[in-house]
Order: structure tokens, then C-alpha cells, then sequence
């Protein structure tokens, strides 16, 4: 699970610029950190989908998750222990709930199955039963449970250019397995305990910032630079087994140090690649096994076109059903409401919360939270999960037909300004932090929850999906003209050069197809 596993690279949105300022992040830490552990097992509603059902795609052995969760394997590798199914279907439905949920999109689960399935008769487990689920996240990430559970997120799938990439991903989490890798992992780190942390974390648990929720998933999910190794010997083995193009492994490690590159941004550090070999050391390593195994000369499949006619339309970056930003707004289609947040101010979203900055040092965060139907809004307010609230200060209101309540907290160094709201069973929190108040900041905050009200169609009308389009390279096309596709995306054109693994400059194939991602 998480962030830092053997194919990780750091998430992108090329919808939005890098932003933030050092002290309104500081804001945002005091404010993760004034909200009390006790009350913060909530899970985001509008980040879970139901646990519901799954679909067998190739024979009986292998499953792709469609909308939610299974049971566990019935049959598992050879040599994995019982125990393993079990702790397998107790992390599941977390991981899911962790990632966004499951992202559905028959094609893409169609040829995630028909390549397991290669896969698992070429590493000789031909009966064994695996679970794989695409994840819908924009973080470039795939890894492995104990009990035959493999993920792949969809920014995985939006970052490969042909099937043999794909498969090269799958067989080394594959391998992973078949080689225990998990279930060492598990023994080291105790998973319960760290998923826990993991969890609470990207709900609002006792750490103190999203990212340090981050760092703790990303820590609970490295494996050691031999288990990667090894992982990737094993794997370019089943691959190339498998009859896929054995040298894939090496040519998608290059694109995804780029990618991370482009991520992290100027003076960034390199990710997943600080706590593994060098990527240098790691592609010569994953091109020499590739030679060793099965010669000089390219060989295997590729099939660049069926690949990238299953990923067409696919959902890159922030995923609407979590909610989409347009200037200042936030909008969420399924939840069915919208807020604007004062001028100063850029959003960002994440699974767990939406949060805003201001250039002056102040700061908001928005999540939601489980409180029962009966606990009126003020209570819940003086309850405890705030930290320094002023009791006496709590109020309610009623703003376009929705409860609320409002109240005030401080701390040695910031103001804040707290409201809750309840809108169809659900509660929606406000966190607004300042080094001090003011009327400007006073006004700001309510102007805010004066705007949170219900979606209309207008509303819905202004969510754009940005999303992966297949282009057909014509007569006088180059590189640099089909980058020109994505110039309305921040960073666009540098972002096309390594989906498709081009640099500026390099000449196209007339009639191959090309990845590019555009507004819909």
C-alpha cells in the first residue's frame, strides 16, 4: 500500500499551477493539528464509494474490481499462508477508501486481466486467484497485498505507453508476491498498526499535515532495495515469459523518473528514488536482466495501439467524483454543493480534505466528518475535536436552507474561525486560520459559508474532466506540434514529451497513435 512502493512516482495535476505560501502552510498544520485526535475516525463520505462487487474477466482466477470490494481469494499463491487472505481482505476495503475508490472503465479492466492472466501462467501459478483493482488516483503508484490483492491506480495506467509497460508494472508486483515480499513486510511493520496510522492520517488523523499522512503511508508501503531488485529480476522474467517485450521494464522506469521529476518540479528531490537504487543503477540493472534472460534484440509484444485504445478517455488528474475546482470554487457532482472561498485565496484538493492559501497567511481547510443524526451541530461544535475553542463564542445560523454553526478558537500563535453544516445526513466542516483576526478576515470567512449551498445545473454545467485523448500522428506532425495539443494545461507540453516517452525536437511515426490530455 501507498506511495512508496517499486512503481511510485510523485502525483501531478497539470490543470494547476504549484502553489502555497510557507505561512499559510503553517496555518494548515496548526490547523490539522488543534483537531483532536478522539473525534477524527470519521471517513470523508464523499470519498468512499460502496463496497459492493467485482467482475471475472479471464476465466475464474482473476478479478477486477468495478465498483467496490470482494471477498478475498478463495485460492491463493503457491506458498502463501492462510493468514495472508486474511490480512488481505481486512486492508482492502481501506485501500479503496484511502485511493479514491475504484475506477471503473470496462476496456481498461479488460486488458488488466487478459495481461494477469499471461502473467500468472508464466510465473507457473496458473490456478492462482488474484484480486486487481484500478484505484481512481492520479498518483502514479501500483503495489501489492499479502493474499494475491495487486493495485494499479489509473495514473499508472494514464503514464504507460504500451501493454509491455503495463505488464512490466504487473509482473514485478506480481513477483512481489510470489516472492513474500508483502508478507516479510507485514512481519516487519506489523500492517494493522500502520494502516491504522495510515488511515487516520489521510482522514484527519493524529498527524499533523495531509503530507505527513503521506509520508506515513509511504513508509508503510517501502520495500527493501533487494526486494525491489529482486522484484524486478522476477518480474522481467514473467514478463518476458509471458511473451511481452522483456526490455518494457527498463524503458518505464526512465519515463517514470521523468515523470517524477516534472512532478517534484525545480529543486525538487527524486521521490521514490531516494529511498531506492539510483534510477541509472536500476534501469542498466532491469536492461542487463532483460539481455541475460532473452537476448540482445527486441523481442516480445508491445502493442502500442491496443493499448492505447483502452485507455482512451481515461480520467487524468483530480478525478470529478471527489469534487472539482474552477477559480475559487469547489464543486462536487455527487454530494450535490458548492463554496467559494474569498479572493487571495488558491484551492487544492486531496482525498481527504479540500485546503486554500492565501499569500497573507491565511489559511482553510474543508473535510466532513461522521456525526450522528441526532447531535445538534452546536454540540457537536463544543464536543472536544477542536482544540482551544471558545464555548461561550458557538452560534448558529441557517444560510440557503442549510444548519450551521459557527464558533471561534485560538492558540499561542493563530485565530481561527470554525463552521459546521449539515447537508442530506452529512457534516461539513470549515476550519479558517489566521495569525490574528480582523474584519477583513471576519468577513471573508463568513462570505464563505454564505456560499456553501446546493449545486444547480449551472453548477455542474462549469466541472470540465480533463482526460486522455488518442491522437493519430498525419503528414508534418512532430513532437513539438502534437505538445502544442495540451498547451491550454499548465505545464502541458512538457508533460506530453514524457507520457510519451518523446523529448522536443523528436520526429513522429505517420499513423502511430500518441497520448494527449485535454479538456472535455
Amino acid at each position: 500500500m501507498g506511495g512508496r512502493s517499486g512503481w511510485s512516482a510523485h502525483r501531478s495535476d497539470p490543470s494547476r499551477a504549484d502553489r502555497g505560501s510557507g505561512n499559510a502552510m503553517t496555518g494548515l498544520g496548526q490547523i490539522a493539528g488543534m483537531v483532536r485526535p478522539a473525534l477524527r475516525a470519521g471517513v470523508l463520505a464523499m470519498s468512499l464509494l460502496a463496497l459492493a462487487a467485482c467482475s471475472s474477466l479471464v476465466g475464474g482466477n482473476i478479478a477486477v474490481s468495478k465498483t467496490g470490494d470482494n471477498p478475498a481469494p478463495t485460492v491463493v499463491p503457491e506458498g502463501t499462508d492462510p493468514e495472508d487472505v486474511v490480512i488481505g481482505r481486512r486492508e482492502h476495503p481501506r485501500i479503496i477508501a484511502a485511493y479514491g475508490g475504484v475506477y471503473s472503465d470496462r476496456p481498461a479492466e479488460i486488458m488488466v486481466a487478459r495481461i494477469v492472466g499471461r502473467l500468472l501462467a508464466a510465473a507457473n501459478q496458473p490456478n492462482a486467484q488474484f484480486q486487481v483493482t484500478i484505484l481512481d488516483s492520479s498518483e502514479v503508484n501500483a503495489f501489492a497485498l499479502p493474499g494475491g490483492y495487486i493495485y494499479v491506480t489509473r495514473g499508472i495506467l494514464a503514464l504507460a505507453s504500451d501493454t509491455s509497460e503495463l505488464a512490466a508494472v504487473l509482473a514485478h508486483e506480481i513477483a512481489h508476491v510470489t516472492l513474500r515480499h508483502a508478507r516479510a513486510r507485514t512481519d516487519r511493520t506489523r500492517t494493522t498498526e500502520i494502516v491504522d496510522r495510515v488511515i487516520t492520517g489521510v482522514f484527519g488523523g493524529d498527524t499533523s499535515t495531509d503530507a505527513t499522512a503521506n509520508r506515513t503511508r509511504e513508509s508503510m508501503a517501502a520495500f527493501s532495495q533487494n526486494q525491489e531488485l529482486e522484484a524486478d529480476r522476477e518480474g522481467i522474467k514473467f514478463a518476458g515469459k509471458a511473451g511481452y517485450d522483456p526490455q518494457a521494464a527498463a524503458r518505464f522506469l526512465g519515463v517514470m523518473s521523468r515523470f517524477a521529476s516534472f512532478s517534484a518540479g525545480e529543486g525538487g528531490d527524486d521521490g521514490f528514488l531516494s529511498s531506492h537504487p539510483s534510477t541509472p543503477a536500476r534501469i542498466q540493472k532491469a536492461m542487463d536482466t532483460a539481455r541475460t534472460m532473452f537476448g540482445q534484440a527486441q523481442v516480445g509484444e508491445t502493442d502500442r495501439d491496443g493499448y492505447l485504445n483502452s485507455i482512451a478517455g481515461l480520467t487524468f488528474g483530480d478525478s470529478p467524483a471527489q469534487g472539482s475546482i474552477v477559480g475559487r470554487r469547489f464543486i462536487h457532482t455527487a454530494s450535490k454543493f458548492t463554496f467559494t472561498v474569498p479572493e487571495g485565496y488558491t484551492l487544492q484538493n486531496s482525498q481527504s480534505a479540500v485546503v486554500g492559501v492565501a499569500g497573507d497567511g491565511e489559511a482553510v481547510r474543508f473535510d466532513s466528518a461522521d456525526v450522528q443524526p441526532n447531535v445538534p451541530l452546536a454540540d457537536y461544535l463544543r464536543s472536544g475535536w477542536i482544540a482551544g475553542l471558545k464555548a461561550d463564542s458557538v452560534t448558529t445560523q441557517n444560510y440557503n436552507g442549510i444548519e450551521m454553526a459557527s464558533g471561534l478558537a485560538q492558540t499561542d500563535q493563530w485565530f481561527f474561525r470554525v463552521s459546521v453544516m449539515r447537508l442530506d445526513g452529512q457534516v461539513y466542516r470549515f476550519i479558517f486560520a489566521a495569525k490574528g483576526d480582523s474584519s477583513r478576515f471576519k468577513a471573508g470567512a463568513e462570505a464563505t459559508l454564505k456560499s456553501f449551498r446546493r449545486t444547480e445545473a449551472s453548477d455542474l454545467n462549469q466541472v470540465r474532466k480533463v482526460a486522455v485523448r488518442v491522437v493519430t500522428a498525419k503528414a508534418g506532425d512532430s513532437a513539438d506540434s502534437l505538445a502544442r495539443q495540451m498547451a491550454g494545461l499548465n505545464r502541458g507540453s512538457e508533460l506530453f514529451y514524457i507520457i510519451n516517452d518523446l523529448y522536443p525536437g523528436d520526429p513522429v511515426v505517420v499513423g502511430a497513435k500518441y497520448k494527449v490530455v485535454v479538456l472535455q
